[in-house]
């Protein structure tokens, strides 16, 4: 449908790529059977289905890949990307990265044969020594990096892993492809939890992948996506298909809310820093500059004065910001995250991680302030 157009707006709003019906019907239909006659092209649901087909083609031509796949959930596509890597593969990881992938890589990657070593974000230099030293198999990126935000620079990731024979697998579940296209940097395989942006409307769980070349290995995560049976359901790729359709109106809105929030707390006197690629004075933002287009997403994290203490009342007294897990919707979440991610994390025990929705800004704004000014 309509391959000629490919701007990224027109793409998520019409649907290009869904087999829309011939019938004149606007929206694209939800296609549950799980079974199909032989030689239409179709045959069971979890290798494939028209519906699912619908939506990782939307995804897919989001990204600029050559093949998507929908899994039933973010760390289904994660996890399973890993796996197909092998027994024995070795594979860079950052130190900050999404908690429950960091933990499966800790007590869990081990039972597949798997090995990890971690580097620090946005290092260059650091991710050269490793690759050399460790000639890993793969090197996997998340940028900007849960929850921290910080920046990792893929083309240059992209061309130290690739010379030395390693693949670069990308997680850019909050850039979303409306602000980075990681294959446009040298990435192998992009990986989405579509719970988030990609559906935006905190009522689906899934996952995504998507690949540069659809070669031998695509095949093999592919084969391992129906051995495990973790095909996303029809219902839910109709869900997220149709969050698909305001993916760049609602990433646009994300931005301006979460750059006016980042600007009201910067430098705020109850405040020790905002972590925010959209800030000049954040660590990451040339590379942020480098490498999004059209804004720096809407996920921040605010370091309260006060410590942990201070982090746990006002996470409490927020009215219009819920607390609550997950991020990516229309709805403004707030978290404190360390007690959430438990005693070996990483993560601060002051910082406070916003996931701005689309609320009006000065009724976040104002709502911040209420809540750490008790």
């Amino acid at each position: 449908m309509h391959d000629e157009f490919k701007n990224l707006s027109t793409i998520a709003a019409a649907a290009i790529g869904a087999e829309i019906p011939d019938t004149g019907d606007i929206a694209p239909h939800i296609k549950p059977a799980t079974t199909y006659e032989k030689g239409k092209g179709y045959s069971y649901y979890r290798n494939d289905g028209p519906g699912l087909s619908d939506a990782e083609a939307v995804v897919n031509k989001l990204e600029g890949g050559e093949g998507a796949l929908l899994f039933s959930s973010g760390m289904a596509a994660a996890t399973h990307l890993l796996i197909a890597m092998g027994h024995g593969a070795h594979i860079l990881v950052p130190e900050t990265m999404y908690w429950f992938l960091r933990f499966w890589t800790e007590n869990q990657g081990a039972t597949f044969g798997l090995t990890f070593t971690r580097y620090p974000n946005g290092d260059i230099d650091a991710v050269r020594a490793a690759v050399g030293n460790l000639k890993p198999d793969a090197v996997w990126v998340e940028t900007p990096a849960n929850p921290d935000w910080s920046v990792t620079d893929l083309a240059a990731v992209a061309e130290i892993a690739h010379a030395a024979g390693a693949k670069v697998f990308v997680d850019s579940t909050c850039a979303t492809p409306i602000l980075t296209r990681p294959i446009d940097f040298g990435a192998d395989v992009v990986m989405h939890s579509a719970t988030k942006y990609l559906n935006g409307h905190s009522d689906v769980l899934a996952g995504a992948l998507i690949t540069r070349k659809a070669d031998k290995f695509w095949q093999k995560i592919t084969d391992v996506r129906t051995g495990l049976g973790s095909t996303l359901g029809a219902f839910e790729a109709w869900l997220l298909l149709r969050g698909l359709r305001t993916l760049d109106v609602r990433v646009k809105r994300h931005c301006e809310n979460a750059m006016r929030v980042a600007e009201a707390f910067h430098e705020h006197p109850l405040v020790y820093t905002v972590n925010y690629p959209g800030l000049p004075t954040d660590p990451g933002h040339e590379v942020a500059k480098s490498q999004m287009t059209g804004g720096f997403g809407g996920m921040m994290s605010i370091r309260v004065n006060g410590g942990g203490d201070a982090a746990a009342r006002a996470v409490l007294r927020t009215k219009l910001f819920r607390n609550a897990t997950s991020l990516g919707g229309v709805e403004s979440l707030i978290e404190h995250r360390a007690p959430v991610e438990g005693p070996t994390t990483p993560t601060p025990q002051d910082l406070l991680r916003l996931s701005v929705g689309l609320e009006d800004a000065d009724d976040l704004i104002a709502d911040l302030e209420q809540a750490l000014g008790q």
